[in-house]
């Protein structure tokens, strides 16, 4: 008995890992940049069909309808990856949901930037303006399109909910640009790679809007995956993506980041302590603000 124990032991990792390898991975990713739900999993097919072809594993892309719904799919193990905002992921990390996978590199750097945006020739050039002017957040939970453009407003000394004029919650980065560009607000809080997404889609001109801020340096979009897998799964998941750029049959068009973007490569070593910086602005904006600014979104 002692000895079939003993090797049945030893054969449960490989008898694991083949039957992750015999059904498709959950792949969970935010809604960013709003658009369709297959616009979305566009974006990020060509790069999980790369680690597909690397390792052999099948991944099935979906869209949540929330950052938050993105959260919860890793926490009740509805989705063994995700790819998550900043502030997205440090809430799952903390719930001892999900651990990080790999986040993008361009141009050797693994960090975007969150800006305040307004219209050409208004009123709003700096922050301190935004008093009594309506602006537009994607969702709440979004390091880009809410949390860092909320710190900015507050490290400007305006109250959110006293100062600034309307507010809407548009739930993607896409909503609240369309929000401003059709004259729905009169500024709005969204990544800049999604703006240049979008004037590269030519869903808005440079030309009629304007910089008002523009964040720290956030760390990318990490993707992340369930802490409920193998550990044989997660390191072979981390070694594919670690070696994306230079595997063979792996095209420079296939390796897509944040928005579809292409990117050099995935860094897979990333210091889950970078992520202290999304974590120390989550910290600025406790559930009793997120409540308040939640019922003035309301408001009609």
């Amino acid at each position: 008995m002692f000895f079939r124990l003993l090797i049945l032991a030893l054969l449960l990792p490989a008898a694991t890992l083949a039957a992750e390898k015999q059904r498709a991975l959950e792949v969970v990713l935010i809604p960013a940049d709003g658009g369709t739900e297959e616009g979305t999993r566009a974006d990020f097919a060509p790069v999980f069909n790369a680690v597909a072809r690397i390792t052999g594993l099948q991944f099935t892309l979906r869209v949540g309808q929330s950052y938050n719904a993105v959260v919860e799919a890793m926490c009740n193990r509805s989705a063994d990856l995700a790819f998550l905002g900043p502030v997205a992921y440090v809430q799952a990390h903390d719930r001892g949901c999900a651990e990080l996978l790999a986040v993008a590199i361009e141009n050797g750097k693994s960090v975007y930037y969150a800006g305040i945006f307004a219209r050409a020739g208004g009123p709003i050039n700096k922050i301190g303006d935004l008093k009594g002017h309506s602006i537009a957040f994607g969702d709440i939970n979004s390091a880009s399109s809410f949390v860092f453009p909320m710190a900015m407003i507050l490290g400007a000394k305006l109250d959110p909910i006293r100062d600034l004029g309307a507010v809407r919650l548009t739930g993607s980065h896409a909503n609240s640009l369309a929000a401003l560009t059709q004259g729905q607000v009169e500024a709005a809080s969204l990544s800049f790679e999604s703006f240049e997404k979008a004037v590269n889609q030519g869903a808005a001109n440079s030309k009629d809007l304007k910089v008002v801020a523009r964040s720290v340096a956030i760390p990318n979009p990490p993707i992340a995956m369930g802490k409920h897998l193998p550990p044989e799964l997660k390191l072979k998941l981390k070694t594919a993506f670690a070696g994306l750029a230079t595997a063979p049959g792996v095209t420079p068009e296939m390796i897509r980041g944040y928005g579809g973007r292409k990117v050099d490569g995935y860094d897979a070593n990333f210091p889950q302590a970078q992520f202290s910086v999304p974590a120390k602005m989550m910290e600025t904006i406790d559930d009793a603000m997120k409540g308040e600014i939640l019922k003035k979104a309301s408001q009609p």
